[in-house]
C-alpha cells in the first residue's frame, strides 16, 4: 500500500516539488536526534502568559448565550465522556501522568506506537490499527476549550484541575517528535491554537508548572511547523492551519525566538492563501463547504486578533472571507445545513465538543458579523466561534438563481407545487492543486431539497485512512447524482487523497426563468471517446434531466439518484415514486429501454448507503438506471407532487 501511495504521489509532483521533498526528507532524518525529551524546548521562565488579543473580552460578553452550552459540554468531559467522528471513546480519567489514551483508536481498541519517531509511524492505509484520525482527534486537546471556558465563567476548581492534568499528561506522553501526535502539521496547528485559547481563558489561574509545560509544547510546535511547512501539492487547508498557528504563536508568545518574524511571515502566507483557497466568487478551492469553513475559520481568527492588536490585515482578506460567507449563504437551508459536497472530516478551530451539523453556516455567520455584512448571515447555531463578533440575526433567505462561475456551482431556489425547492448543480473542477485531495468525482451532479428537507443528496464522506474501498466509494462517480460510463469513474482514483486523471467540467449557459442550465465534462473522452452533456430544466412542477454522450458511439451507462435516508421509493417499470413517511414527494420517470433498480443498506459497496457524518454510514435508497446512452438525449423527469 505504501509503495503504491508513494508512486502515485510522485507522479503528481513537479520538479520543484520533488526537490522540496528531498530537502524535507533530509530534515526529517536529521531531526531523529531531537527526540530526547523537552530539554531542547525548555521554558524560559518568567515569560508572559500567551493571550489572544480580544478573545477573552468577546467570550465574557457572550457569557449569557454561551454559559449553559459550555457547562453541559464541560460536564461531559469532566465525567470522562468524549465523542467525535461518530464514535464514543471508552470512559476515561486523566491523572496527569503518562497515558496511552493519547494514542488510542477507540474503534479498533488498539494503540498507535508511542515510542516511535513520528515520521516512521505508518498510518496510511493501515488494515490493523484503524483510522489514525481518531487518535489525532483526541490529541488535538480541543475538548479543553469548553472545560477552560467553564473554569473562566464559574471558577470551578475541578475544571481548572482537569485542564492542568490533561496538559501534564499530554506533555509526559508525547515528547517532541515521538508518536503519531507529531506526524501531521495540521494536528500540531490545531493543538497549538487550542492551547493558546486555553491560556487566554484561564492562563491567570494556571500553576507556574503548567505554564512551563505549555510553553515547552508551544516551543516544540513552533519549531516543527516552521521546519516542515505544507508546500506545493500539499499546500491546502493544512498550510492555512500552519500559517494560522504560527501567526497566533508569534502574536501571543513574545518569548518565542523570532516571534515577530514568525508572525510577519505567517501573515503574508495567510494573505496569499486567502486569495488562493477562497476563489474570487467565494467558492472554496478545495470544493468542500466544510473544508472551506475550516480554512476560513483559521483566517478569521487571525484577522480578529490582528484587528484587536491594532494591526488589521488588508481589506482583501475580509473581502475573500465575505465572499465565502456569501457562497454558504446561498447553499444554506433554513436549518443551517448545506449540501455534503466533497470531503468533511469535521475539522474545527473552535468547538464545544459537540457534533456541528451547521458548522459551515456558523463560520459564515461569524465572518458576516466580523465584516459587517448583515445581508449574508445564514441560519446557524450560535456557538463559541460566534462569540468572536457581535451576534447578528439571519438575513432573509435568497431566492432566484445564482451562479458561482469560477468555483463551479449554480443554486436555484424558488417555489414549485407549493413547495420551496432548492437545487444545487455541480459544474466545478475536481478539487485543489495537483492531487485534489478532498474533491469527489461528482461533475454535473446535483442535490435537491423540498421545504428545506433533503430529497436527492450527496452521499457524504464516511472514512479516510482506514476506509479502503469505502473511501473510494463515497467519492466516486457512481455514488453521486450523475451519469457514469462503462462502470468507470469520471476522474480516476489513485490513492485515498489522490487522482491520476481529472474530469474538467464546463458550464455552457444558465437561464434564470424558467430555470435552465447546460454543462458538460470530458472525464470519459480519453478512455471512451465521449463527453457527458447534461441539461437541467425546471418546467412547472418538474425537474427534467437531459443526458447525452457526445462525440462517440453509444455506451453502457448508469444514472443514479441517491435519496435522503428518510425517503423510500416504490418502483413500477421505469417509474419510481418517492415518499417520506406518508408524504408522497415525487414521481421519477426514467428513460425507456433500460433497467431500473433500487437498493438500500445491502451488503455490498453500491448497496445504498449515506454518511451523515465522519465515521458513520446508514442505509439510504439508491435508484440506479442502467442502459445505453449516445448522442440522442435521454430524459429523466422528476415530477414534484
Amino acid at each position: 500500500m505504501d509503495l503504491r501511495w508513494y508512486w502515485n504521489r510522485l507522479r503528481s509532483m513537479s520538479a520543484p516539488e520533488l526537490a522540496h521533498r528531498v530537502l524535507e526528507h533530509r530534515r526529517k532524518s536529521e531531526a531523529r536526534k531531537m527526540t530526547g525529551g523537552w530539554s531542547r524546548f525548555k521554558a524560559s521562565g518568567g515569560g508572559s502568559t500567551p493571550t489572544l488579543a480580544g478573545l477573552a473580552d468577546a467570550v465574557d460578553k457572550a457569557a449569557p448565550m454561551l454559559s449553559d452550552a459550555v457547562a453541559a459540554s464541560a460536564a461531559e468531559i469532566l465525567a470522562g465522556r468524549f465523542q467525535a467522528l461518530g464514535v464514543e471513546w471508552p470512559k476515561f480519567r486523566i491523572d496527569g501522568a503518562k497515558d496511552s489514551l493519547w494514542h488510542l483508536d477507540p474503534v479498533s481498541k488498539r494503540h498507535w506506537p508511542s515510542d516511535v519517531y513520528c515520521f516512521d509511524v505508518k498510518y496510511r492505509g493501515s488494515t490493523t490499527m484503524g483510522d489514525v484520525k481518531y487518535a489525532w482527534e483526541f490529541s488535538r486537546l480541543q475538548f479543553l476549550q469548553p472545560v477552560a471556558l467553564h473554569a473562566r465563567y464559574t471558577k470551578a476548581p475541578e475544571a481548572l484541575a482537569f485542564v492542568e492534568r490533561a496538559i501534564s499528561s499530554w506533555h509526559a506522553s508525547n515528547p517532541p517528535f515521538v508518536g503519531v501526535g507529531w506526524s501531521s502539521g495540521i494536528e500540531l496547528s490545531l493543538r497549538a491554537i487550542t492551547l493558546l485559547v486555553v491560556t487566554t481563558f484561564v492562563g491567570d489561574q494556571l500553576s507556574p508548572k503548567t505554564l512551563e509545560r505549555v510553553e515547552e509544547i508551544l516551543r516544540g510546535h513552533a519549531f516543527w511547523l516552521a521546519r516542515y511547512p505544507s508546500r506545493f501539492s500539499s499546500a491546502n487547508n493544512h498550510l492555512v492551519s500552519e500559517d494560522a498557528a504560527l501567526y497566533l504563536l508569534g502574536a501571543a508568545c513574545p518569548f518565542l525566538d523570532g516571534a515577530d518574524r514568525m508572525r510577519s511571515h505567517a501573515e503574508r502566507g495567510l494573505i496569499r492563501e486567502a486569495q488562493l483557497q477562497i476563489l474570487s466568487d467565494g467558492v472554496a478551492a478545495e470544493q468542500s463547504p466544510t473544508y472551506g469553513a475550516l480554512t476560513s475559520e483559521c483566517i478569521l481568527l487571525c484577522a480578529l486578533v490582528a484587528a484587536h492588536r491594532g494591526a488589521p490585515m488588508p481589506d482583501v482578506v475580509t473581502q475573500r472571507l465575505s465572499s465565502f460567507a456569501e457562497w454558504i449563504f446561498w447553499l444554506a437551508e433554513a436549518d443551517g445545513t448545506v449540501p455534503a459536497i466533497g470531503d468533511d472530516d469535521e475539522g474545527r478551530v473552535f468547538t464545544l465538543g459537540q457534533h456541528e451539523a451547521t458548522y459551515a453556516t456558523s463560520v459564515a455567520a461569524a465572518i458576516a458579523a466580523f465584516a459587517g455584512r448583515s445581508d449574508i448571515v445564514p441560519p446557524h447555531q450560535f456557538t463559541l466561534r460566534n462569540a468572536l463578533a457581535d451576534q447578528v440575526k439571519p438575513a432573509a433567505r435568497p431566492n432566484g438563481t445564482r451562479t458561482f462561475g469560477i468555483g463551479g456551482y449554480t443554486v436555484h431556489r424558488g417555489r414549485s407545487k407549493d413547495r420551496e425547492v432548492t437545487l444545487v448543480v455541480d459544474h466545478a473542477p475536481l478539487g485543489y492543486l495537483a492531487i485534489a485531495a478532498h474533491g469527489h468525482a461528482d461533475a454535473l451532479a446535483f442535490t435537491m431539497t423540498l421545504d428545506g428537507q433533503p430529497l436527492f443528496v450527496d452521499p457524504g464522506t464516511y472514512l479516510y485512512h482506514s476506509g479502503h474501498h469505502w473511501r473510494d466509494w463515497f467519492r466516486n462517480t457512481r455514488s453521486h447524482n450523475t451519469v457514469s460510463v462503462e462502470n468507470a469513474e469520471q476522474s480516476v482514483i489513485s490513492g485515498a487523497f489522490n487522482w491520476s486523471h481529472k474530469a474538467n467540467a464546463h458550464l455552457e449557459r444558465v437561464q434564470a426563468e424558467p430555470f435552465m442550465l447546460e454543462a458538460y465534462h470530458d472525464g470519459y473522452e480519453k478512455r471512451f471517446g465521449v463527453q457527458h452533456f447534461r441539461r437541467y430544466t425546471m418546467d412547472g412542477g418538474s425537474l427534467i434531466l437531459h443526458d447525452a454522450l457526445t462525440g462517440g458511439p453509444k455506451r453502457n451507462v448508469e444514472l443514479v439518484l441517491q435519496l435522503s435516508p428518510d425517503c423510500e421509493a416504490k418502483i413500477e417499470g421505469n417509474v419510481a415514486v418517492v415518499r417520506r413517511s406518508d408524504d408522497t414527494l415525487a414521481r421519477v420517470t426514467f428513460p425507456t429501454g433500460g433497467r431500473l433498480t433500487s437498493s438500500r443498506g445491502e451488503d455490498r459497496i453500491d448497496g445504498g448507503w449515506f454518511s451523515p457524518h465522519f465515521g458513520s454510514k446508514i442505509p439510504a435508497t439508491r435508484l440506479s438506471w442502467s442502459g445505453e446512452l449516445g448522442e440522442a438525449v435521454a430524459e429523466t423527469r422528476i415530477d414534484l407532487i
